[in-house]
């Protein structure tokens, strides 16, 4: 199929209408794309699988005390390349990021000017077809700068101001398939190929601004890299580019990508532009894979400094790593959100903001994430000037210790245990409503909050015999399972007192669905993201 009627093809979609998509590949996957995607299936599928199956196996030799360490020395360590960044990206001091099946939010996003727009595929959407499906279609006409809204309040519809923002397109992580493409619907995909597929043959690239550009989310090992250098070049072969015109940007968010960062970022050189702390999820990982070990269970998360040891160590590594590479540094997301109806907590959010996005610029870092256009220009000028002139530490070390005892910070208590319940219900109860991410009490929390939590009530309950929690009181007590299912009993019956009169019945069975699945989930230690 020719690129026009391609582009053609993906402009027909009704943008208004998803909630109402089946996943039918006969209606929704054109036979154009299958017969695109169907070589790539056969090459990339099979090693997806095999390395999702080394993840399972690096965890549970992690709670064998066989934990992730550096690597030994390599070309990729020992070497003198260095990564040329082209000027389009060269400011990145702020990377805005959301939901890309929301088209409203996603023109705001481009329209803020915010250097960078990540347009998310993963942890801040549901991971449904329909979702999926509308993320795809605004992603490719945000890149050929036709997005646009009708603005209920105004009564007029607004598009993309032309600009130099850097649209960034994050697919979904390795560890997540996608069903009914081929056959009888059972055979399954790799999530990220089908995204990515999906946006390349959907692209025609002189409409571009820059090369198209993704962001990796969720690697765990340098040998992964080799999975996403190998599928850009692929795609581009196919789409007749140069092998080397897809770029990227990775997230480092896994305890032993910490450890690969280096070698990582060497197997991707030709395509990668910089690395970045996705800390919320990375906390996550470093809960996972110490579980098993009692001095390893953390504080309630919002007791947590964010400069914390394990968090500084990996932010300095990743600036010495990246800046001696020639790479972008790029900081992580600050969880707690502007308000523009509470004056008192908007003043919060943005005293908060400042304070994080400095301390990352004084680490040398390159830029951050936020999700709120109120942020940008607090977040930008924290940052000295772009890219900070790959400045680096006289005494930065290259193979630090990267789980310094989390001890003497934060407390654990009974009321953050009850905190952390009431969030991951609510947090499924919007996934349930189709949000990826939804805003908990001025904080802007996604499936990277959900896994802390989960986590964090699991680790209680594993070493609740040598980890006490205080409660209100001023006692010690432990968090037994039968503690755990009563207050998420608790923690239910409030937040179906909080419904409003005349919500419709459906809601409050939401909430108990919600209720039922997380605790689920914690009790069966189903901690992956998924």
């Amino acid at each position: 199929m020719a690129k026009q009627s391609q582009g053609s093809e993906a402009r027909s979609l009704n943008h208004n209408d998803y909630s109402s998509v089946i996943f039918d590949p006969s209606t929704v996957i054109s036979r154009g794309f299958r017969e695109f995607l169907l070589p790539l299936h056969k090459e990339f599928t099979p090693r997806q699988r095999a390395l999702a199956a080394k993840r399972e196996r690096a965890v549970a030799e992690a709670h064998r005390g066989v934990l992730p360490n550096h690597l030994p020395p390599s070309e990729a360590t020992t070497g003198n390349w260095r990564i040329e960044l082209p000027a389009w990206c060269k400011d990145q001091r702020n990377q805005m990021t959301g939901p890309s099946d929301d088209a409203e939010l996603a023109v705001k996003m481009l329209n803020s000017g915010a250097p960078g727009v990540m347009l998310d595929l993963e942890d801040s959407m549901v991971n449904e077809w329909s979702h999926v499906r509308a993320g795809i279609l605004n992603i490719l006409e945000a890149l050929r700068g036709e997005l646009s809204f009708f603005d209920e309040k105004r009564r007029t519809r607004v598009g993309i101001r032309s600009g130099k923002t850097v649209i960034w397109v994050r697919p979904r992580g390795l560890h997540l398939s996608q069903a009914g493409v081929f056959g009888d619907g059972k055979e399954k995909v790799a999530a990220p190929l089908l995204d990515m597929a999906a946006i390349v043959y959907g692209i025609d690239p002189d409409e571009l601004s820059h090369p198209l550009s993704f962001y990796i989310p969720k690697s765990e090992s340098a040998e992964e890299a080799l999975w996403w250098r190998d599928v850009f070049r692929a795609l581009a072969r196919a789409k007749g580019l140069p092998e080397d015109y897809i770029k990227c940007m990775a997230l480092v968010e896994s305890h032993p990508l910490a450890y690969q960062m280096e070698e990582f970022a060497f197997i991707l050189r030709e395509h990668l532009l910089g690395l970045n702390l996705g800390r919320w999820d990375y906390m996550a990982s470093l809960i996972h894979f110490n579980l098993h070990d009692p001095q390893w269970v953390l504080p309630d998360r919002n007791t947590i400094p964010h400069d914390v040891s394990f968090f500084q160590r990996l932010r300095d590594l990743m600036v010495e790593i990246c800046h001696k590479r020639g790479m972008l540094a790029i900081g992580g997301m600050t969880a707690l959100y502007p308000s523009r109806t509470d004056p008192e907590l908007n003043e919060r959010a943005l005293k908060v903001l400042a304070e994080d996005k400095k301390n990352e610029a004084d680490c040398l870092m390159d830029g951050a994430w936020t999700g709120h256009p109120d942020q940008n220009e607090i977040a930008v000028r924290q940052f000295p000037y772009p890219d900070q002139g790959f400045a680096r530490q006289a005494s930065a070390e290259r193979y630090p210790d990267l789980r310094p005892s989390p001890s003497g910070i934060g407390r654990i208590t009974l009321e953050g245990t009850g905190a952390a319940v009431r969030t991951v219900v609510r947090y499924r109860n919007g996934v349930l409503h189709g949000k990826g991410a939804s805003l908990l009490d001025g904080y802007m929390e996604d499936l990277a909050t959900d896994r802390i939590y989960r986590l964090m009530i699991a680790q209680r309950t594993l070493h609740r015999s040598r980890v006490k929690l205080e409660d209100g009181g001023g006692k010690q007590v432990e968090l037994t399972p039968e503690l755990v299912d009563r207050l998420f009993d608790e923690q239910l019956d409030r937040l179906l007192d909080e419904l409003p009169p005349g919500s419709e019945p459906g809601e409050a069975e939401k909430l108990r669905q919600a209720r039922r699945l997380s605790e689920e989930m914690i009790v069966h230690h189903r901690f992956n993201p998924e």
